[in-house]
């Protein structure tokens, strides 16, 4: 007999129910550290239901899901952040759902081509996009036309982790602090700081921080993480906003001097390294984290988007992974699909009024 869809979604919503936590300084877990209620009746459930769910498209005519490889489209370059962490995560659905997962890389235009790729594809869960805040809050606010809806063509799976970025300059820079170097940059107007991404992160880094501190930078956005390392280690570039894990053994090493943290807290690793919002005034809600989470094609069965979600929620709460994430420079958060749907309008929100602001404009 067919499942009911409306008590297969109540099902769903109360398994994937839980309080909504945040790793702050009162203690509170992260997402991942809350069990989700019900979880193992969720995914039993939900691998029995597909079959008969109505509107299960070919994941219910072909059997239990998944029944053959999926690939997770990577937006960006292979070897990056967003390349690495999608490997770890993938290997953890392919362990717990038998069958491979595989990533593949299809970089270009700010992430935009692999994303308008996925929300193409065929709502069946066989091709997964690892999103990222230029996908989903940033880029239709700055293309004329990127080719796909960041919010309405897709279903959000899980939020996986955040990361900081850090402000980093060649030690030739004559400043040694924030406060030094934004002194600097309004005696000497156009100040050129490196990024990877037009619209990312480390670009918005910069302009949040020139419109907050009434300063003119120059953002030069470069191709990769390795051409801007090699350009800022040589002293052609000075001044950059770039990944923590990938800066860190230079600034061990003394090659770069980090003068700030762009999220809400110090960073374990970098402890001595302030945040930009502790220079308090209008930089007190000062804050730009990375973030980066699995999405599925808009119209994806529930069931398949919950199984998916309940897989990453257990991934996260193992120890070694989450020591490894930490290891490279980014925190394991969690979530339910409904969680991180929220979350996405938030930043898409957020990041739009910063890019109005800053007049940026991406052709």
């Amino acid at each position: 007999m067919p499942v009911s869809t409306q008590l297969l979604a109540n099902i769903l919503v109360g398994g994937l129910a839980f309080k909504q936590a945040d790793n702050d300084k009162n203690g509170r877990k992260p997402m991942a550290e809350q069990r989700l209620s019900r979880r193992q009746a969720l995914v039993v459930g939900s691998s029995a239901m597909l079959a008969g769910l109505p509107g299960a498209g070919s994941a219910g005519a072909q059997g239990a899901y998944p029944n053959k490889p999926v690939k997770i489209i990577v937006p960006f370059p292979a070897g990056g952040a967003t390349d690495i962490l999608a490997r770890l995560i993938a290997k953890r659905l392919s362990d717990g759902l038998g069958q491979p997962f595989i990533c593949e890389s299809k970089p270009g235009a700010g992430g935009n081509i692999g994303a308008a790729f996925v929300a193409k594809s065929a709502p069946d869960g066989y091709s997964l996009l690892m999103g990222a805040p230029g996908i989903h809050a940033v880029n239709a606010h700055v293309y004329d036309n990127p080719g796909y809806d960041g919010i309405k063509d897709f279903a959000p799976v899980s939020l996986i982790v955040k990361a900081p970025n850090l402000l980093v300059i060649n030690p030739s820079f004559p400043a040694k602090t924030l406060v030094e170097f934004i002194e600097y940059a309004k005696s000497n107007p156009g100040v050129n700081y490196g990024h990877t991404s037009n619209g990312g992160t480390k670009h918005l880094a910069g302009e949040l921080l020139a419109l907050k501190a009434g300063i003119n930078l120059v953002a030069v956005a470069y191709k990769g993480g390795a051409p801007m390392m090699t350009d800022l280690l040589g002293g052609h570039l000075k001044v950059a906003f770039d990944d923590l894990s990938t800066s860190l053994q230079y600034i061990n090493n003394n090659s770069l001097r980090a003068l700030a943290i762009t999220g809400k807290s110090r960073w374990p690793n970098v402890p001595d390294v302030p945040r930009v919002s502790e220079l308090g005034g209008v930089f007190a809600d000062y804050d730009v984290t990375a973030w980066y989470g699995l999405v599925a094609p808009a119209g994806t069965p529930a069931p398949i988007v919950g199984r998916l979600s309940g897989i990453i929620a257990d991934a996260l709460n193992e120890k070694s992974l989450r020591d490894d994430l930490f290891a490279k420079g980014v925190e394991p958060i969690g979530s339910t699909p409904e969680q991180f749907q929220d979350f996405i309008a938030e930043e898409y929100r957020r990041w739009g009024e910063v890019v109005r602001r800053a007049g940026i404009k991406i052709t």
